[in-house]
Parts: C-alpha cells; sequence; structure tokens
C-alpha cells in the first residue's frame, strides 16, 4: 500500500563539509594569448541548510562556501607571466527533491558569488587586484541517509560569475570572467 509520508525524515536543519574538483573557462578581455582559456582546480567547503519533507516531496534552501585553485597562467604582455584564478566562491541555492526511502535525488538553482584574482608575476615581483563576481548556478544531485543524522551526497553545479574588471596591473586593466563546473561529495549532518 502507497503512503504519502516518506519512510526517512528530511525535516529540519542540517549541515556538513564537502571537497571536490572544478574545472571551467576563464575569460580575459583584451587577450593576451587567447581570450577564452582552459582553467582547473581542486575545492573544499563547508554547506549548511535546511529541507521541509512534504511526504515524498523535499523542498529546502542550502547555503555554501567553499575554498578554490581555480586559474590559469601565460606569459604576459610585459616580462614575467600573468595568472588569474578564483580564491573562494559560494552559492545560496533552492533544493527540491523526491524521497526514495532513505534516497533523495534532487535539482538546485540560486545565485553564486566569487573572489577572483589576476596578478602579474616578473622576477622576485608580483602585482596583484583582488575583485568580487556575482552570478548564478544551477545543478544536480543525489543525497542517502546513512542514519537518522548523517547523510551522504554528490552533487554537480555549474557556476557562472560574470566579468570583473581588474585595474592597476601591468600592460592595462582587464576583463577577467569565470564559469565552470564543480562535481563534489560531501557529508551532512541533521539537527
Amino acid at each position: 500500500m502507497y503512503s504519502s509520508t516518506s519512510v526517512t525524515d528530511w525535516n529540519g536543519f542540517y549541515a556538513g563539509v564537502n571537497g571536490g574538483y572544478t574545472w571551467g573557462n576563464t575569460t580575459n578581455s583584451p587577450a593576451i594569448v587567447n581570450t577564452n582559456n582552459n582553467s582547473s582546480g581542486w575545492t573544499a567547503g563547508a554547506q549548511a541548510g535546511f529541507n521541509a519533507d512534504m511526504g515524498g516531496l523535499v523542498i529546502g534552501a542550502e547555503g555554501d562556501l567553499q575554498w578554490a585553485n581555480l586559474a590559469y597562467s601565460e606569459p604576459a604582455v610585459t616580462p614575467g607571466t600573468f595568472e588569474a584564478k578564483l580564491d573562494m566562491f559560494g552559492t545560496v541555492r533552492a533544493r527540491a527533491g523526491g524521497t526514495f526511502g532513505q534516497v533523495m535525488p534532487y535539482v538546485t538553482l540560486g545565485a553564486a558569488f566569487g573572489r577572483g584574482t589576476a596578478q602579474v608575476v616578473n622576477g622576485g615581483v608580483t602585482t596583484s587586484q583582488s575583485a568580487t563576481h556575482f552570478g548564478w548556478t544551477a545543478g544536480l544531485g543525489i543525497e542517502a541517509k546513512a542514519t537518522d543524522n548523517i547523510s551522504v551526497k554528490a552533487e554537480y553545479l555549474y557556476v557562472d560569475l560574470g566579468s570583473q574588471s581588474y585595474g592597476g596591473l601591468p600592460g592595462g586593466a582587464r576583463d577577467i570572467g569565470h564559469k565552470f563546473s564543480v562535481i563534489r561529495a560531501g557529508v551532512n549532518y541533521s539537527f
């Protein structure tokens, strides 16, 4: 007999940690060598959120903050090396999923932000500028209860942080943009 009540209770607040890999495209205008540059790196961070279990359907919200080393480098116009990187990013997202016993596949959509750095390294001298990026994110994932309070998850996100101007660099200002994919695994504790 079908019951609209979920076998596992997903209601309430939760928090946890995650780690993963990022890869994508960093745009650089005006171009030094290429306008579009492949970038990649590792990420680690934490998340917190709230779920409302409506008996087979779970809706909620989640926020996360990630340390990142998404970067690429190339020869600079002046002597030295130019590097553009993303130091950290975060998201604030809505989540919606269906429950199948202890497993919940879900989709997610929301806002994203990040802090980037552009720098020129010439010998022992580094000139760098930082900027804050704002954009959006969308993705999907699957979460499974290991115990009543502990769950594990795997998640994919696409993040578009748009473009920001970085001034004060040798060779002139540059507009840097970050678009990337994130695949990560995490553990949550429900309160």
